[in-house]
């Protein structure tokens, strides 16, 4: 722990779905002085995002579904375009995200890449994203994809030009961060 943090309380405001947290600490600054900071921390796990890619075809493998907090906070529709995503739970990174391609896509990858980490909201959630790559075929499609009954996933799965996933950036039909990030990657690197 760093010398100059401690935590002097942590309660549990909720566990409903994940864990919200309120902690206060005590935190020394350069010249010296303490102040007392209460700060609330969502912990919903780590996750692993996934951009698929073909190079013949220069094209993207990307979803679609309903995210209740865009939809209360202005989108229309509710819906969202984003990477392959899921959360960690007791796998490690790798294991994850080939298990969520094949759940939510119905390609089973053989190779990826891990390319980065990220947190995507530090001031409230404690998360850090895995981001990988990988290249898929046709042949590789085991499934229709869609997500998981059981964990009511209702995914749409999109395999989009690289040009339109770019130009859904520009003109707003991609806002999720992980997704505008791999997409970026992939072409600042020459991958597509």
């Amino acid at each position: 722990m760093i010398d100059n943090i401690k935590i002097t309380n942590t309660e549990i405001l909720s566990d409903n779905w994940y864990v919200l947290k309120k902690i206060t600490y005590e935190y020394s600054k350069k010249d010296g002085t303490k102040m007392t900071q209460s700060r609330e921390a969502y912990d919903r796990g780590n996750g692993a995002t996934i951009l698929l890619y073909n190079k013949e075809q220069k094209t993207v493998i990307l979803t679609r579904q309903f995210r209740l907090p865009t939809f209360v906070n202005g989108n229309e529709t509710g819906m969202l375009i984003e990477t392959c995503a899921g959360l960690l739970d007791e796998d490690n990174a790798e294991d994850c995200i080939r298990r969520e391609t094949e759940e939510e896509t119905g390609y089973k990858i053989t190779e990826v890449r891990k390319i980065f980490e990220a947190y995507m909201s530090p001031g409230s959630v404690t998360e850090i994203l895995h981001f990988f790559i990988a290249e898929y075929a046709k042949e590789m499609k085991v499934s229709e994809g869609g997500g998981l009954e059981q964990e009511e996933e209702n995914i749409e799965v999109l395999e989009l030009d690289i040009t339109e996933a770019m130009n859904m950036i520009t003109n707003g039909e991609i806002k999720d961060a992980k997704t505008i990030m791999l997409l970026q990657y992939i072409k600042l690197n020459h991958i597509l």
